[in-house]
């Protein structure tokens, strides 16, 4: 299983990575993304379909958390908290760490 976490491209993004040894690391951000890295483009919160998107993008990847570090995208989903716990999802507010 894996753990995705958001603003990818952002120094606390690293940190956080740092942090979870042992663990399979997927960085991933909805802003422009640099061809060079592996970070994975999510989409954009402001999208109507924002949180089926991202639980597609978690049943596809076997994401088991998801650090959200971007506070739009911890807003839109924690609207839908309930539907990513009935598939083992953890939303886990990163804009707090």
């Amino acid at each position: 299983m894996k753990v995705l976490i958001t603003a990818g491209t952002s120094a606390k993004a690293f940190k956080i990575k740092g942090s979870l040894i042992g663990k399979d690391i997927l960085l991933g951000d909805y802003n422009e993304i640099p061809a060079f890295t592996n970070i994975i483009k999510l989409p954009n919160p402001a999208s109507d379909t924002y949180a089926h998107e991202m639980l597609t993008l978690s049943l596809d990847n076997s994401v088991e958390s998801i650090y959200l570090l971007d506070d739009r995208e911890w807003q839109v989903l924690q609207i839908s908290k309930q539907l990513f716990s009935e598939y083992n999802i953890e939303l886990i507010n990163g804009c707090k760490l």
